[in-house]
């Protein structure tokens, strides 16, 4: 059933119009959730000043939420996530695999859109599945009167946090999930890494060193701010990573809390495997299918977003299909439609192998709209600081 719902800067801050931000990958990626999501943000102000408030009990949509449910209203969006097959064929396997827990239950598919995931539930042997449809009504809004065995949604959004679902499931868990049980996908883990990508600087930067012949420097400031300003959603391979990916956050479904995303914290040391320009930083997260892990685990896998880097101990844990199932949007992975989140530099810097680039990273909800994500980022490199701010809307 469908129910709907203190150091350098290596940047400038000057600011370039909404089209010339944009780049040319969004103009061609029709339906994408990042460009649907801006387009339909306009003018929300003027809906902010009709609407009345204090009437009610929990905390009404704002226009910025009204945008964001109805940018899934355009086709193209879930065409595009349907058409990802990592990501598709990852929850029908899910489903199956967890088959045993979904037979007979009761489910609710949070932010359904076409309803895919629920039909898959459905022909699992589901009992009742609701299929809550967040394009056209906050969850916050759906009474269900009854428990529920199972929830599932596709929750995720660039750079893992990104539109900030995650919050809706957290509802729904909170109201109407059983005592143990089911939530799919289980845990997440948001990962960063820096990056060389010598291509991509050429591509956009170097390029108006030789126009037709014609020397046109004089653009390179502007260039370097409307190309890397804001973060950039597009595909690396492995052989741009420079080092083992640091944990960032590590997020358990059953217990996280919304005021954990509202802002995420970690500081990284990373020691570079090889001579390379150092471009920027790569972010990119995994989910996993399982059920709830026990304490203990739950605590280790909390710690290395505070110390640490990838290590052999993390990599074991994703290296037996039979503990649990995996979908990665690495770059060393097959693509997703979620590709990986690039911090790019205005300028390179000339790193050496063994090298150390250590800082730290806050993500935190923006106060214009808590769907955007304030990226802060701090880092030491050579014996040089800079810092680098950024807003991912």
């Amino acid at each position: 059933m469908f129910l709907g719902t203190g150091g350098d800067s290596n940047g400038y801050r000057q600011q370039c119009s909404s089209s010339e931000k944009r780049s040319k990958r969004e103009r061609i990626r029709r339906g994408s959730r990042r460009s649907r999501i801006r387009d339909e943000s306009r003018n929300i102000h003027e809906v902010e000043q009709h609407r009345a408030s204090g009437q009610r009990e929990r905390p009404p949509c704002t226009g910025f939420d009204m945008a964001y449910f109805h940018s899934y209203s355009h086709l193209g969006i879930h065409e595009e996530m349907i058409k990802d097959r990592v990501r598709t064929e990852t929850y029908r396997a899910a489903i199956s695999q967890h088959q045993n827990s979904i037979a007979g239950k009761v489910v609710v598919d949070v932010g359904c859109g076409t309803g895919i995931l629920a039909i898959f539930c459905a022909l699992a042997g589901a009992k009742r599945v609701y299929a809550v449809d967040a394009s056209d009504i906050a969850v916050q809004d759906v009474e269900i009167d009854e428990e529920v065995d199972v929830i599932i949604s596709e929750w995720m959004g660039y750079m893992l946090l990104y539109e900030s679902m995650l919050g809706s499931v957290i509802s729904a868990r909170d109201r109407w999930l059983k005592p143990g049980g089911l939530i799919l996908p289980s845990y997440a883990t948001l990962y960063m890494a820096p990056v060389t990508h010598s291509d991509r600087y050429s591509e956009s930067i170097d390029f108006w060193r030789n126009v037709y012949g014609i020397d046109m420097s004089a653009m390179l400031p502007l260039a370097k701010q409307c190309a890397f300003e804001e973060p950039c959603v597009e595909t690396i391979t492995g052989e741009n990573v420079l080092t083992w990916p640091h944990v960032v956050k590590y997020v358990d479904c059953y217990t996280i809390t919304s005021q954990e995303l509202e802002s995420v914290n970690t500081r990284f040391k990373f020691k570079s495997m090889m001579r390379a320009p150092l471009h920027g930083f790569a972010f990119w997260f995994d989910v996993e299918f399982s059920g709830p892990v026990n304490k203990d685990t739950a605590s280790l896998l909390n710690g290395f977003s505070d110390n640490c880097s990838l290590d052999n101990c993390q990599r074991k844990k994703r290296t037996n299909p039979n503990e649990a199932l995996i979908l990665s949007t690495a770059p060393e992975d097959p693509p997703t439609h979620w590709q990986q989140t690039m911090i790019y530099f205005y300028d390179p810097i000339a790193v050496e192998q063994d090298q150390l680039i250590e800082g730290s990273v806050t993500l935190s909800q923006s106060k214009e709209n808590a769907r955007f994500m304030n990226i802060h980022l701090e880092y030491v490199c050579g014996g040089r600081s800079f810092v680098k701010e950024s807003v991912m809307r």
